[in-house]
């Protein structure tokens, strides 16, 4: 008979960065019985989960949510808001941001990469992708584009892959002192809920994100947070678009309804994460940031009491969702990560595109705490060191002294 059951167990510590854990509540919220799409308590739903995901962008303007991943986010907010051919600039700061530039390129966009400009002497030929964006390239380049033909500027909040984060506002600011008319769209797929977001006050016309991440649920709903600038542009956008057409669904969305079959369940979920985020007696969203904040400088003290290379490079641009970790030369990352999950049932992040084999990543997003974290470095410094990777110290003692001597925020 086949079976699935690879943790027969305990709980399987699940700590690559996304999608992440899915708290009890959650999970309890999304077992109620499935309602009719169409009937007045789906309706009171839908406005519930609509007023709440508001929230959490920090927007007043519509945020529409789409059965699908980020990915098809991705490709609604190009298809809502661009024509064939158009000008997209884009900045390269890691696996998604290239994955994001192939959807583009590939929806018939002209689509032009940015890069860090600067040596690295540990990853020469992958710089670029342990940094945040630099505003100053865009803001040049874009000054540069005298007949306006640039018609967005598309960066990653928090670079999945690397755990590196970007200043919004600094590249808004960047196109504003451009004088240049561009949409500003922004990935925040790993970001929302967990790192500092603001998408109407950093000037943000789309925003793309994700239910597996900081928002605690499983993959499934994605999200375009809309400007009324991305809506007028919508309106004479010529891409094809159908299902992920802003039009239909904004309208419908105003009694509690979608336009097409929504999963209702998973909306039960995302009622339910929002609650979460947004209740005062945990601070708010500013609690969450804050947790979140804490959780990454614990792990990278262990990171840096092993006297390993943390992947981004530079600490302004630190991530509070996931710390990548560098192996020493001619370690292969991706067998550390297997002795860890074979023996201490741990699931940590792969390195994808140029880091492959190079590094893993460790999540601290979501539904997690400090013992969470603790039980995951302690998996990580016995894998690495049956993998025979010599440590300069205890990683593990680091942040059990770390988080010992800095206590939990409190709520606002």
């Amino acid at each position: 008979m086949l079976t699935l059951d690879f943790h027969p167990t305990g709980r399987h510590f699940l700590q690559i960065p996304g999608p992440s854990p899915v708290p009890d509540r959650i999970l309890r919220a999304m077992s109620l019985p499935t309602i009719d799409h169409r009937g007045p308590e789906f309706g009171a739903l839908g406005l519930r989960v609509l007023k709440g995901i508001k929230q959490v962008f920090q927007t007043q303007h519509p945020v529409v949510i789409y059965p699908a991943s980020g990915t098809g986010a991705w490709e609604a907010a190009l298809a809502n808001t661009m024509s064939p051919g158009d000008h997209v600039l884009m900045y390269e700061t890691g696996h998604f941001a290239s994955l994001w530039k192939k959807m583009a390129t590939r929806l018939g966009l002209e689509a032009e990469f940015l890069a860090y400009r600067g040596g690295d002497d540990r990853m020469p030929e992958a710089a670029s992708w342990r940094r945040g964006v630099q505003a100053d390239l865009i803001e040049e380049r874009l000054r540069a584009d005298r007949q306006h033909s640039i018609k967005a500027v598309c960066v990653v909040h928090n670079e999945t892959s690397t755990g590196a984060t970007s200043d919004i506002l600094a590249v808004r600011r960047a196109i504003d002192a451009a004088k240049h008319p561009a949409l500003l769209m922004v990935d925040s797929i790993s970001g929302l809920a967990c790192a500092d977001y603001r998408h109407d006050e950093w000037g943000v016309d789309v925003t793309i994100s994700g239910s597996q991440k900081g928002l605690m649920l499983p993959p499934g709903i994605s999200f375009n947070a809309v400007s009324p600038k991305a809506l007028e542009a919508s309106r004479s956008a010529k891409l094809p678009k159908a299902f992920w057409a802003w039009d239909e669904i904004v309208e419908m969305n105003q009694g509690g309804y979608w336009p097409y079959t929504p999963n209702t369940n998973l909306l039960y979920g995302l009622a339910e994460a929002c609650d979460m985020l947004l209740a005062a007696e945990h601070g708010g969203l500013a609690g969450a940031f804050a947790r979140h904040g804490r959780w990454g400088e614990g792990v990278r003290a262990a990171v840096r009491a092993w006297g390993l290379d943390i992947q981004c490079a530079d600490p302004a641009v630190y991530s509070p969702v996931l710390t990548g970790v560098m192996m020493p030369d001619g370690v292969d990352a991706d067998a550390v990560r297997k002795i860890v999950y074979e023996r201490f049932d741990c699931s940590l992040g792969t390195g994808l595109g140029k880091v492959k084999g190079r590094m893993f990543r460790i999540g601290h997003l979501g539904d997690c705490n400090d013992l969470t974290l603790m039980a995951a470095l302690a998996g990580c410094e016995m894998g690495l060191k049956l993998a025979g990777v010599k440590l300069a110290g205890s990683g593990v003692q680091a942040a059990m002294e770390f988080f010992a001597s800095q206590p939990a925020p409190k709520a606002a």
